[in-house]
């Protein structure tokens, strides 16, 4: 077995797409006759840099309109000129797509017999055909009646193709599979999609995805073939047209990602089972945030102090040596970076005043490290003083940092040995802020699912559907992951265009951040009195909004009003219900936010962004102003 991917699925040229296929760590290709047709070189040298790159040829593709063509003679001989192909670049397997057009009456006896010659061809020259059926050709348009073809031909050189996009797409189960005869699929590719009732060929041109990134059951579809005995390559497919737009790299490492973690779940499920993937460890479980690191200078040092300070946070310890400092309020831990050396500094001069580092809470933190970086994740490390301790850490979105506690070592004492404590001047009266509910990352659209790939690769978590939301100056596109008992909760926001909210703090920060991370209260009412009496800067609402809320949920007019003088933000599903208050936003568009959550709210008040939004575009810098 091998790990393959298609090069349809990746832009540049094909020297390049070897390239990063190999890089990436798959082991072999689906090569696009196409793409080698636009190579300005020759077959043996296109074989050479496979070879070179450790890599093979899976299979040539694709071949069309085979079967039932009015000149029969020129369908062989473009087949006879494939096989050429085939032979110089090293590649002994060929995939035909049932045809999309034949000639008029042609029947099943023909096609039989024109797949049997085809067959007998394939086998004089030691090659074999991999059949497709396609569900926009003519007559033979699903797995079924492929299969009925080859077993009617019987020839060891022709077998079936089966594509997991059309499998199941339109709602068939893995189970379903069993019907067929397993023993003569040649090759698989693995495709996801969405859950949507529409025309399958609307949907592989538009929703075809990487495995985990759709709602199909890959793991069913991929355990009843290795159980049947199949032991060809797992081939990523053809991803959707919005893909073209991402880098070779990119693709290459998230479907390395997405294969292999999907074929590591079967093995984990079926131990017995042998697919050609590394091994890895279990997905991290988070436990929560541990901390949250902010980058600073001396002039943010303050401002963001000023916005803790009247969010009731004080001020506990200062590090040993450095000068970094720990904000605490109830299991919240925020660390302030103005030191002028190391990684926090480095994240300063390139971002402004920025969220520099997660802490993760997860139960074996070196375990958590070891599976992202087989999954491709670059590790982090920088050097660590006398006295520090070593935390296990990776990579993270826009080149942040996300570390590891664990309690299996002296990981959960860092406060206590990296730490002093503070003399204390003035008692700090808490606002009721419990711990962090969730984290808020804003990257550009076409990284969303590259990072929903990271998080939920490397831990326990469930992604939301991606919901669209308007902001004042165009749309931004927004997926929740949790973790099953929602101790981490992230939301992912996509931003296409500087003018949106998102799409400002993007281009101020010069990359993908935290945009905003939000606090859990059990009385956001009694929350928001104390912080009315910090001082705590928050953001103002319309009056607008409150009229509208009254009708719609129909709620009591002395709640509604306590709601407009606090600026509380409200939602509601089914018997569960969910507050809002904002801060204002600082720095380039960073902002605070303070959640309660009755009776088991699961959501974070989509309905209620384009409202937040548009009272923070008041505060947008105006274009053409400079950032600081």
């Amino acid at each position: 077995m091998t790990l393959c991917i298609s090069t349809t699925s990746i832009p540049g040229d094909l020297p390049s797409k070897l390239k990063a296929i190999a890089s990436a760590g798959f082991q072999s290709v689906e090569l696009h006759d196409p793409d080698f047709t636009s190579f300005h070189g020759s077959a043996n040298e296109i074989s050479n840099i496979v070879e070179e790159l450790g890599l093979s040829i899976a299979l040539l593709k694709p071949f069309h309109d085979l079967e039932g063509q009015p000149d029969q003679q020129s369908a062989f001989d473009r087949l006879e000129v494939k096989f050429d192909l085939m032979e110089a670049v090293g590649a002994d397997l060929l995939l035909v797509g049932s045809a999309r057009s034949m000639e008029p009456g042609v029947g099943r006896e023909r096609i039989v017999e024109d797949l049997a010659n085809a067959a007998e061809r394939a086998e004089k020259r030691g090659l074999k055909l991999a059949y497709l059926a396609l569900p926009w050709a003519r007559d033979i348009t699903n797995d079924t009646q492929s299969n009925e073809l080859v077993k009617a031909i019987g020839s060891k050189s022709l077998g079936l193709s089966l594509n997991s996009y059309f499998a199941l797409a339109g709602g068939r189960r893995p189970a379903d599979l069993r019907k067929l005869d397993l023993s003569s699929v040649l090759h698989v590719q693995l495709s996801d999609a969405p859950r949507l009732e529409t025309d399958i060929r609307m949907l592989k041109r538009h929703f075809g995805m990487l495995p985990g990134l759709g709602r199909l059951n890959l793991s069913g579809f991929v355990k009843v073939l290795a159980r049947s005995g199949y032991r060809g390559a797992w081939s990523i497919a053809r991803l959707n047209e919005q893909d073209q737009d991402v880098r070779a790299e990119q693709i290459t490492r998230d479907g390395y990602r997405s294969l292999v973690t999907l074929l590591d779940d079967v093995s984990g499920s079926e131990p017995g089972l042998k697919l050609g993937a590394p091994s890895l460890p279990d997905r991290g479980r988070a436990k929560g945030f541990e901390f949250i690191e902010f980058a600073t200078d001396e002039r943010t040092h303050e401002e963001l102090a000023c916005v803790l300070k009247s969010l009731c946070f004080r001020m506990e310890r200062r590090h040993v040596s450095k000068s970094v400092e720990l904000w605490r309020q109830g299991a919240i831990n925020i660390v302030i970076n103005s030191d002028q050396s190391g990684f926090a500094h480095s994240a300063f001069l390139s971002h402004g005043p920025c969220v520099c580092d997660m802490g993760v809470r997860v139960d074996d933190a070196n375990l958590t490290v070891e599976r992202a970086t087989e999954l491709g994740t670059e590790p982090f490390s920088q050097t660590v003083g006398s006295g520090e301790l070593e935390i296990p850490a990776i990579r993270g979105v826009g080149g942040s940092v996300v570390h590891f506690i664990d309690e299996k070592s002296d990981l959960h004492r860092v406060w206590d040995i990296e730490f002093e404590p503070v003399s204390k001047t003035a008692a700090t009266c808490p606002a009721g802020l419990r711990r962090v509910d969730h984290v808020a990352q804003t990257m550009a659209s076409s990284e969303m699912r590259s990072w929903a790939l990271y998080y939920m690769t490397t831990f326990d978590m469930q992604k939301c559907e991606i919901v669209d939301v308007a902001d004042p100056a165009g749309v931004i596109r927004s997926q929740a992951l949790e973790t099953p008992e929602g101790e981490l909760r992230l939301n992912l926001n996509g931003a296409a265009g500087h003018r949106t909210f998102a799409g400002s703090f993007l281009a101020d920060q010069f990359g993908a951040g935290v945009q905003h991370m939000a606090f859990l209260t059990d009385d956001l009412f009694e929350t928001s009195d104390i912080l009315e009496t910090a001082g705590f800067p928050r953001l103002e609402m319309p009056c607008n909004y409150y009229d509208d809320l009254r009708v719609r949920f129909g709620l009591d007019r002395d709640i509604v009003e306590r709601m407009r003088r606090a600026n509380i933000l409200y939602d509601r599903e089914g018997n569960t219900e969910y507050f809002q208050i904002y801060s204002r936003p600082i720095f380039n568009g960073f902002f605070f936010e303070i959640v309660e959550r009755r009776a088991g709210y699961r959501g974070y008040g989509a309905s209620n962004a384009p409202i937040r939004l548009a009272a923070q575009m008041r505060f947008q810098r105006a274009e053409g102003m400079p950032l600081r």
